[in-house]
């Protein structure tokens, strides 16, 4: 299959924008990944992500627990309803580091191989600090997807972006969550198999 049709829009909802910033925010010195899960809209135009699912919060560049957490996510997803993985979400450790790494590319690779319009999204250390301090209403979140060379590219711009967020009220209901210290509350799939009483799919987090 080819790479990601530049057509095609990513739809960010606001629980899955703020539980990737939340999980971010909770660990600020370590590189964080998890993973998109949404659905292909019925005229193939969008991606509409819907959820993200916490899962390390160090060994990024290990594959084999995010496959027991990508198959977990689809079998819990499969009986929820005609969702899937369609993406992945990465915070890399150093505060000057906006480069997507060797290890986010080949597990951005790894889900490309069964959704061809896979998202990763980057998030942005600066604009991160910015959203604890009071400052800027950007997306803290940078989109790339898979090019025809099998490369993983930034697509988009200010004027022009693939990457929307569903609900204008996202950054509002952020701020408050950042206020409340909301990221003390998440759980990644690392912290589930610490302790298996913790649920990764973070169901009462908002609640």
């Amino acid at each position: 299959m080819g790479g990601s049709d530049e057509s095609v829009k990513y739809e960010l909802s606001q629980t899955a924008y703020i539980k990737l910033v939340l999980h971010a925010l909770k660990h600020p010195s370590s590189a964080v990944n998890g993973i998109l899960v949404g659905r292909l809209s019925s005229d193939n135009a969008t991606v509409q992500i819907s959820d993200a699912m916490p899962v390390s919060h160090s060994a990024c560049a290990l594959l084999p627990p995010l496959e027991i957490a990508l198959t977990q996510a689809e079998e819990y997803y499969s009986k929820a309803g005609e969702l899937n993985v369609v993406g992945y979400y990465h915070a890399n450790e150093r505060y000057d580091d906006s480069e997507l790494g060797p290890a986010a590319r080949r597990i951005g690779d790894h889900i490309f191989r069964y959704f061809p319009q896979a998202a990763v999204l980057l998030l942005d250390n600066k604009k991160l600090d910015g959203l604890i301090k009071g400052k800027g209403r950007d997306p803290a979140v940078v989109l790339f997807t898979r090019d025809s060379s099998k490369a993983w590219r930034q697509v988009g711009s200010e004027r022009t972006s693939q990457l929307v967020l569903k609900e204008p009220s996202a950054h509002s209901l952020l701020a408050d969550h950042i206020t409340s210290k909301k990221w003390l509350e998440i759980v990644d799939f690392e912290d589930h198999l610490d302790d298996i009483s913790k649920d990764w799919v973070n169901p009462n987090l908002f609640k």
